[in-house]
């Protein structure tokens, strides 16, 4: 089917199906896509936030259960509402859920919930057909994707070496130590999640940390300051991803302990180990040369995109990855949000939203105002 033809489809299938039409659609009711909307709503623009989780805040209801934000509650509010509580504490992952949800209510924000984007295409005349796995469609002007960056968890080659005894799990599957029945557990990956993890599952079994880089962590207070506040203060979450202390800080990726480091876990009883590079059975083998059986195995190893979604091509490099500058995508009209390193340290954390939820809506909004001709803004209907 060649483009002409599937225009025409498309514009037979709008007739026949549910469609909305907006100036933006905003794909993520995360903080990101939150303080979007909040920003789009200020600006009058017309817009809806579409989420495939059935209730706002779901994704950090699905991790596991005693997560908390590493980030101080003071960095951890989106514009216009406070998240009550300690201002130097960490809030827990219902506490952050339920926070975003009221959120939404408060402003009243346009959220359709339990709508998954089964693709997203660019139409005739500058404009983007979302169609959802419902079989409706969402036509827009423009789109922000604030899916952000931590997606899918990644899962190692080496995993499939593991004898199916080893039961294996990630930061998404992992809920409590009543996962794992039978020890020794590794935990892959010596990030926050991974720390996190290894903590906890110390008071009931036997843990070994394999850690990778040299990775540096910060006191949790100096001069009984939060050290999230000295980086704000200093303006090292303000550091851009291409400058030497952002390059410098890309490298080591150093976050405040919060009683995790390594001294902290061995006290715990949590051996660390090296680089897991391969397993037999049920027995993994470190860089070291060092190898244990285990019962056990949880990655912590980071994340990937999973843009199989989007459908335009020039939104992707050669690899498939999105091209993505400072939020903006080489297709006129698409924007992204929530990025690790978008624009700094702090675009992935919550604390980033607002300040590049602020600089992306002047973009958007430029944007509508080239194309839109003297038009009026598309009103939120359906057809």
């Amino acid at each position: 089917m060649d483009e002409e033809d599937s225009q025409i489809q498309k514009t037979q299938l709008a007739m026949t199906v549910p469609t909305t039409r907006v100036d933006v659609l905003v794909i993520g009711a995360g903080q990101a896509g939150l303080a979007t909307g909040y920003r789009l709503a200020q600006e009058g623009v017309s817009f809806l936030i579409v989420d495939e989780n059935q209730q706002i805040g779901d994704s950090w209801r699905k991790r596991y259960d005693s997560l908390t934000l590493f980030t101080p509650r003071s960095l951890n509010a989106l514009p216009g509402k406070v998240l009550d509580g300690d201002p130097d504490g960490y809030p827990s992952r219902d506490e952050f859920a339920d926070y975003l949800a009221n959120y939404a209510l408060h402003y009243n924000l346009p959220v359709q919930t339990n709508f998954r984007i089964a693709s997203l295409d660019i139409e005739a005349e500058a404009l983007f057909w979302a169609e959802g796995a419902d079989g409706s469609a969402i036509l827009a002007r423009a789109v922000v994707v604030a899916t952000g960056g931590f997606q899918v968890p990644v899962i190692p080659e080496i995993a499939g070496t593991f004898s199916p005894q080893v039961r294996q799990l990630t930061p998404e599957t992992y809920k409590g130590p009543a996962d794992v029945e039978h020890g020794p557990v590794v935990v892959v990956g010596d990030g926050a999640s991974g720390r996190d993890i290894a903590f906890e599952l110390s008071a009931f079994k036997s843990v070994i940390l394999s850690r990778g880089r040299n990775r540096r962590l910060l006191p949790e207070k100096l001069f009984g300051i939060s050290m999230w506040k000295w980086l704000k203060v200093l303006g090292l979450l303000r550091a851009g991803p291409n400058s030497p202390l952002g390059r410098a800080m890309r490298k080591s990726d150093p976050f405040p302990s919060r009683e995790r480091s390594d001294r902290d876990l061995e006290k715990r009883g949590v051996v660390l180990a090296s680089r897991l590079i391969g397993a037999n059975g049920k027995r993994a083998v470190f860089a070291d040369g060092s190898t244990l059986d285990v019962g056990a195995v949880i990655w912590c190893v980071g994340y990937h995109d999973d843009f199989t979604w989007l459908m335009i091509k020039a939104a992707k490099d050669q690899t498939g990855s999105i091209v993505v500058k400072d939020g903006r995508s080489p297709v006129p009209g698409l924007f992204f949000i929530g990025r690790p390193w978008q624009r700094n340290r702090a675009s992935a954390l919550v604390t980033g939203s607002t300040a590049d939820a602020q600089r992306l809506v002047d973009d958007v909004e430029q944007y509508l105002s080239s194309t839109r001709q003297g038009e009026g803004s598309i009103a939120l209907v359906a057809k």
